[in-house]
């Protein structure tokens, strides 16, 4: 369905520049950005979303663009690249002859900025699980909720307090189309709850090949108290987080069966989605004439959970109670009642019987389970074990798969140029047996070259935002003036952005302040580290660990080589990891289940210095960087 009416009159010509810019895969492909630049160069920087631009210019400004000849070509370059990619032949076409479809569920998308659907490392993983999809040619759906708000953003003020803002989400500005039926009306899918129908509207984002679908309950059909479920992402309390994994799960299924999608394979990412297995078997049920636990037996195969907690606090539990309200009635359809459905959630101790543990519900209803790094499968193990009371520790199936990333989202245009003149540009779309040695041949003078310009872009961009930062917060003009002199381009740059929370230990380089005020001024070898990082709403102690980081970084003798950016995302994120040499990873042992800052660290030419922790576990050696610690589990940091 066409957003047309959103825009600005498009002139003869430019018609196509809408499909491009509700295609994310500029977010990863940039040969569109000097494209985009030239339309608005004010806007393009400061949202990085192309379909904002097209809705904000004007019908003139459009008209004059039209009439550009030189403009028209760069246009007319970045449709047929943007063509050409998605119809040519693809690894997963090439290897595999027997095409299957995966539906991929996930609470969280980090695909851009311009779609902020996301709080950190998850949504970072499913945003990059999507885009080499598409790359790829791996059949995949995605689904999610649209949120109103999504997660929080950052303000620190003068005192290094955090406070959170929650800007609102218009969907009309985001790169999202709604989902229309054969007759054109906007495809709406149905779920019980007491008192009413939730109606949940559906939504379709492009992602190259690849297509992610969204549901929200902001429907003017539905009560004002129904309309807020999808507005905040990891919203506190329990009811309205119960609410939002209904919608994920059950909704999730029935949106998939309103399109016309039967995937063979559900990928869960994490246990947020895990009602999907009963939904999917509920479909099955009715399909085939079935008992739910015979329909329960015949699906289970084609469900996969990934695992990414490592503590039993992190797993979501909701109390048998709050489940009753609302999905009593579901368990009567199913034919098997509220205490067998809890049951479905539980590990058959007496102590759980009062509550569904969405996880447990995942790891029973699917019938491959994986943790994320060699070292997470342990803990996995551990952590699932009263599931299988009897079992050997060693023997509960569980497997692991460690995550990586998605290069084209996360190299320079530095490191593309150096990749793509040694290992070619299609050297991410096919296996990777060439590359080491094809990368061997690069000198160590263009390797230093590439380090010191995106060191310097990293240093340029933090000086800006501080400059903002600390104008926002009333500084005076002389202090914000003297961002320009801040950091030095030839000074080893070490940095680091992540959530602030206790486990993550963020404040390990701050055990000793003195110290390390030594090695940051030391006379003939400093160091300077920029730092990033949010704490959620509700954990004090992280905003805590905030506040610790930034009354350091204003300290009078180190403020010229420390930075702290304000409002972590994923510009930051990127900024980060492409332009510090040394990137710094030091979380309490087991609880990093992998990790995969320090991958996008290594393709721009940095090192890492981090606990022998998840991915760094199985990557470390000493030509890539340093290892923290023993490898071995503390229940306290060694005095």
């Amino acid at each position: 369905m066409s957003r047309n009416y959103l825009l600005p009159s498009m002139p003869e010509g430019l018609e196509e520049l809408v499909d491009l810019a509700l295609d994310l895969r500029w977010s990863w492909n940039h040969a569109a950005d000097k494209l985009w630049r030239q339309i608005s160069p004010d806007l393009w920087e400061k949202t990085c979303n192309p379909w904002l631009i097209l809705q904000t210019v004007s019908a003139s400004r459009l008209k004059k663009l039209a009439d550009d000849d030189n403009f028209r070509r760069l246009m007319n370059v970045s449709i047929s690249e943007h063509r050409q990619a998605l119809k040519s032949s693809t690894w997963f076409q090439k290897t595999h002859a027997k095409l299957f479809k995966v539906a991929y569920f996930s609470m969280e998308y980090a695909l851009s900025e311009a779609l902020p659907i996301y709080s950190g490392g998850l949504g970072i993983l499913a945003g990059d699980y999507l885009k080499t999809a598409s790359d790829l040619g791996v059949p995949v759906v995605g689904v999610g909720l649209l949120y109103q708000q999504g997660y929080f953003r950052q303000v620190i003020d003068v005192h290094g307090d955090q406070t959170e803002t929650f800007p609102y989400n218009d969907p009309n500005q985001l790169p999202v189309t709604p989902v229309r039926d054969q007759d054109g009306e906007w495809l709406r899918v149905h779920i019980d709850f007491p008192g009413g129908i939730l109606s949940l509207r559906c939504w379709e984002v492009t992602v190259g090949r690849v297509k992610l679908y969204l549901l929200d309950s902001n429907d003017p059909v539905n009560a004002p108290a129904d309309r807020g479920i999808t507005g905040e992402l990891y919203v506190g309390d329990q009811k309205t987080r119960l609410k939002q994994e209904i919608i994920l799960g059950i909704g999730g299924w029935r949106m998939l069966e309103a399109i016309g999608v039967s995937p063979e394979i559900c990928h869960l990412n994490e246990g947020h989605p895990a009602l999907v297995v009963v939904e999917r078997a509920r479909a099955y049920m009715i399909k085939n004439h079935q008992p739910f636990d015979v329909a329960l037996a015949a699906t289970r195969p084609g469900n996969v959970f990934t695992t990414h907690t490592s503590v039993e606090a992190g797993f979501d539990i909701f109390p048998k109670e709050l489940v009753t309200r609302y999905l009593s009635d579901y368990a009567d359809e199913l034919g098997i009642g509220i205490d067998n459905f809890m049951a479905l959630g539980q590990d058959g101790s007496s102590n759980s019987q009062a509550w569904l543990n969405m996880a447990y519900l995942a790891f029973q209803g699917s019938g491959f389970v994986n943790a994320v790094s060699r070292s997470h499968i342990e803990t996995s193990r551990k952590i699932f074990q009263p599931l299988f009371p009897r079992w050997p520790v060693a023997e509960i199936p569980i497997t692991y798969i460690t995550n990586g990333i998605h290069v084209p989202s996360w190299d320079s245009e530095y490191a593309d140029e150096l990749w793509t003149e040694t290992c070619g540009k299609r050297r991410w779309l096919t296996t990777l047996d060439t590359v080491k040695d094809e990368f061997k041949t690069i000198s160590d003078e263009a390797i230093w070259g590439f380090r010191l310009n995106q060191r310097k872009q990293l240093l340029s961009y933090a000086r800006e935002c501080l400059s903002h930062h600390l104008a926002s917060t009333g500084a005076a003009k002389e202090l914000t003036d003297q961002c320009g002199q801040m950091l030095d381009v030839n000074v080893l740059t070490a940095g680091f952005a992540r959530r602030f929370t206790d486990y993550k230990r963020i404040d390990l380089l701050l055990r000793d302040p003195e110290r390390l005020e030594k090695i940051i001024n030391h006379p003939e070898r400093p160091v300077q580290i920029i730092i990033a990082g949010k704490a959620h709403p509700q954990d004090e102690e992280g905003k805590k660990l905030v506040k610790k980081w930034w009354e350091f970084a204003t300290r009078q003798d180190v403020r010229s080589r420390v930075v702290f950016l304000e409002d972590y995302d994923m510009r930051i994120a990127e900024q980060l990891v492409q332009g510090v040499d040394l990137w710094i990873n030091t979380p309490r042992h087991p609880w990093e289940a992998c990790g995969t800052s320090g991958m996008k660290v290594l393709v721009n030419g940095g090192l890492n210095v981090s606990v022998l922790e998840g991915w760094w576990a199985e990557a470390y050696n000493d030509n890539v960087g340093w290892a923290i610690g023993d490898g071995l589990r503390h229940e306290a940091d060694p005095k």
